[in-house]
């Protein structure tokens, strides 16, 4: 009988034991118990992102290293210099303020195309200048890519990142400006002005490149109502074994209470 009852009690601690340990294990993949799956997509997709944030260092970072040799060169007086180094945060301003729309109609990648595109545009401008003009032509492109990065590049990490690594990777953005802004000044020591423009273009590139690897944001797609290409980026997004259902209904919801929300707020106006 002693023995009888030793294998009972063993039998009901692993009957207990086992299902115990499944929702620890479960809990540890994610908030609401379901799986992370693979995050390599994430990275890239940030690391494609970022490679904007990197290109907005750079802008910022170029008039400085490159004073001397311009004005040597191209026979620029002080003042003119000044409105070509300053001439970039005018067309910042026109890029943070029209990208919005730009955004929301093209997408997050779409967005980033036409950063990169001004970008590019401006600093072959800057490369192949004769005089003054074309080189401020070129410093006003760039700094319209520059203010488009500054508000597309933020918002497309968010969107694609999942909740336990959003804080660390929006961090990002900041620092590749930094890091961006950094390498300006290393380059511009050993580097000549025009070739200083031409490295510039490589952030660009790596991003145009990268946008045919990486997915669209869900979160846009959800807005737009693109259904069907909203499940495939996301699953995309998180791993093919990841468990998404939650995540999609949670995302989906969101807009839809946008949605009935600016829907009644026009409904009241009208009235």
């Amino acid at each position: 009988m002693a023995i009888k009852e030793n294998v009972e009690r063993d039998v009901q601690k692993e009957e207990v034991r086992e299902p115990l340990m499944r929702v620890v294990e479960n809990k540890m993949d994610g908030e609401d118990g379901s799986s992370r799956g693979d995050q390599w997509m994430v990275y890239l997709s940030t690391f494609v992102a970022v490679c904007g944030s990197f290109e907005f260092g750079s802008c910022v970072g170029y008039s400085s290293p490159t004073q001397s040799a311009i004005r040597e060169d191209l026979g620029l007086t002080l003042a003119e210099f000044s409105v070509f180094g300053s001439i970039l945060t005018f067309g910042a301003m026109i890029g943070a303020i029209t990208i919005g729309p730009i955004t929301d109609f093209l997408g997050r990648k779409g967005a980033l195309r036409v950063s990169c595109a001004f970008c590019v545009v401006g600093w072959l401008a800057i490369y192949f200048s004769k005089g003054v003009l074309s080189l401020d032509i070129g410093r006003l492109a760039s700094g319209y890519g520059m203010g488009a990065f500054s508000y597309v590049v933020p918002v497309f990490v968010a969107e694609i990142a999942p909740k336990h690594l959003r804080g660390r990777l929006t961090a990002v953005n900041q620092l590749m400006i930094c890091v961006g802004g950094s390498m300006s000044f290393i380059f511009g020591v050993v580097v000549s002005w025009r070739d200083l423009a031409l490295i510039g273009i490589v952030p660009c590139a790596v991003t145009i490149l990268g946008l045919f690897f990486i997915p669209e944001s869900p979160r846009w797609l959800a807005k737009t109502g693109h259904q069907k290409d909203f499940e495939v980026a996301l699953q995309k997004l998180r791993g093919k074994d990841a468990d998404i259902s939650h995540e999609a209904a949670e995302i989906q919801v969101l807009y839809l209470l946008t949605y009935m929300k600016v829907a009644f707020g026009r409904s009241h106006m009208l009235r």
